[in-house]
């Protein structure tokens, strides 16, 4: 495996590891054991812990813009907030480690921001707006309806993380409530 093949594997077991175990309480010792590398070697592919967290966040960040970008694949802009709104639902259904990732992501940069560090969210922040300015152009809406969108996501986000099942009742008014005028 070439050391790019090896970087990608560690940053695909680095988003379950995160995902489970936080910033804090994920080791990297455990993502080079499940890798099947030593720590040394991890330590050559990334410099270290955060660089890995940030590029595992940073890749789920990508595919959730991947998931954005294929519901509109044809879609008249009309429709298109409710084929994201779906297809996001979706993903959280059938990859519920993209949501841990998620909320790990928010509360890793919220401590570290708390703590005075504002460099270690700054490349999170940066892909964050490029998947909310993505899917602004997509959904072909105003400020005001794509944080509206978002602002429905993150209520979804925060419902699932807290144990509610996918089909919960408040899932129902992300269609009607975000859909523009």
């Amino acid at each position: 495996m070439s050391a790019e093949e090896r970087r990608a594997s560690v940053i695909t077991v680095a988003m379950s590891e995160f995902a489970q175990g936080g910033y804090n309480g994920t080791s990297t010792e455990a993502i080079a054991r499940r890798v099947g590398v030593s720590q040394p070697y991890l330590f050559r592919l990334f410099p270290n812990k955060q660089a890995m967290f940030v590029a595992a966040c940073e890749r789920s960040l990508v595919e959730a813009r991947a998931v954005f970008a294929r519901a509109v694949e044809g879609v008249p802009v009309e429709e298109r907030l409710e084929a994201m709104a779906s297809a996001y639902q979706r993903l959280l259904r059938e990859d519920p480690e993209k949501l841990l990732l998620q909320m790990q992501m928010y509360a890793a940069v919220a401590a570290a921001e708390a703590g005075g560090d504002h460099e270690f969210g700054a490349p999170l922040r940066v892909a964050w707006q490029e998947m909310w300015d993505e899917a602004r152009a997509a959904l072909g809406t105003d400020v005001d309806e794509t944080t509206e969108f978002f602002a429905y996501g993150m209520l979804i986000n925060t419902l699932v993380s807290m144990g509610f099942p996918a089909s919960h009742r408040s899932w129902e008014g992300f269609h009607v409530a975000a859909r523009p005028e």
